[in-house]
């Protein structure tokens, strides 16, 4: 793993935010040039075929993301300036997605001469996950082909995430009428407001999930009024909506629409909640080397990826977007042995 542990120092030292990761992805070219392995490239997205692929087998796909989000204001320590303590490197991107980035790309190249393999495998490095662009993954799915299992790398502790939340945002629009604070004049948007984000704080949809559990609604912005003698006609709030399976996005939206008296509307109904059967042979041949699975709150590609997918990879989820991001270097080391066990005669069909 050594140099896959330089690769993504050399990452961390590349500012690749969201929507700016050219740099990152040409170094990602440049090490996939330098094994002699031939790679497509569409924006800022990556991807490569193992050398023996053979059409009619099943076709799985490695993934994970370059870019990284902004660093906070709690960092003590240079966020693109990599550095190895005490068996940890810190640095911006390290633990999200970094080290599953890497260490998907060593099982790549570990598999890429195999010869016989039950299935074919795609590495893809890609862009825009963390603000779920559509530039990222989405963009390159009818250049992937038909993809039969999925393996989106994330910062899991190499247990599988089997189940994710969906994700929808929701602009809010409460409105009344202007008139002077003074007077009893108008009808304040605020109290009505009010109103309608104590209706969503006690709601509870009816079908709750084992393994997602049930679907949550979090106000998260407000804003109204620009004077403070003049009673606001509107007011605006945002609500953060995660979904499990049993709804649709384009559902919770219908649902939520028919609760309150305010506007509302929808950014996006794309990111849906996603899963793969307890059953499925990835799940099986995980539980057999002693890997639990769990449904995961947060949303990764895997709302865009179309296929069955698992997430999985080294790292702590817990990590991710805090101040002095690091991974370990074993869980590096620990993540490859555990995807090439996953993968090592593994039977699709």
């Amino acid at each position: 793993m050594t140099e896959y542990i330089e690769l993504l120092t050399r990452l961390i030292a590349i500012q690749s935010f969201s929507r700016e990761e050219q740099d990152a992805a040409n170094l990602m070219r440049e090490f996939l040039a330098s094994k002699n392995i031939p790679f497509q490239a569409k924006l800022h997205n990556t991807w490569a075929r193992n050398r023996e692929w053979k059409d009619g087998l099943p076709v799985i796909l490695l993934n994970s993301h370059i870019d990284t989000v902004k660093p906070n204001n709690g960092y003590t320590r240079d966020p693109f300036s990599p550095e190895i303590e005490d068996g940890k490197l810190y640095g911006l991107g390290s633990n999200d997605a970094g080290g599953p980035l890497v260490t998907l790309l060593a099982v790549f190249v570990h598999f890429y001469h195999a010869e016989n393999l039950p299935f074919n495998l795609i590495y893809a490095a890609t862009a825009e996950e963390e603000v779920s662009g559509v530039n990222g993954v989405e963009s390159i799915l009818e250049e992937l082909g038909p993809i039969d299992l999925a393996i989106v790398g994330e910062p899991t502790q190499m247990q599988m995430a089997i189940a994710e939340k969906g994700l929808m945002v929701l602009d809010c629009y409460a409105h009344g009428k202007a008139g002077h604070a003074a007077r009893e004049e108008g009808i304040n948007a605020i109290y009505k407001a009010i109103r309608d984000i104590e209706i969503i704080r006690n709601y509870r949809f009816e079908n709750s999930s084992d393994l997602l559990g049930p679907v949550k609604m979090s106000v998260t912005m407000i804003n109204a009024g620009y004077q403070h003698n003049v009673v606001p006609d509107v007011c605006s709030f945002v609500v953060d909506v995660r979904t499990n399976e049993y709804y649709q996005n384009q559902e919770a939206y219908e649902i939520i629409s028919g609760l309150i008296e305010s506007d509302v509307k929808p950014r996006s109904f794309r990111l849906n909640s996603s899963g793969i059967a307890v059953d499925h042979p990835i799940v099986k041949r995980g539980a057999s080397l002693g890997l639990s699975y769990y449904g995961s709150p947060t949303t990764s590609d895997q709302a865009v990826i179309p296929w069955p997918s698992i997430k999985i990879g080294p790292g702590d989820s817990a990590r991710s977007h805090t101040a002095d991001e690091y991974i370990f270097i074993q869980e590096l080391e620990e993540g490859f042995e555990m995807y090439k066990k996953l993968l090592t005669d593994l039977r699709l069909k």
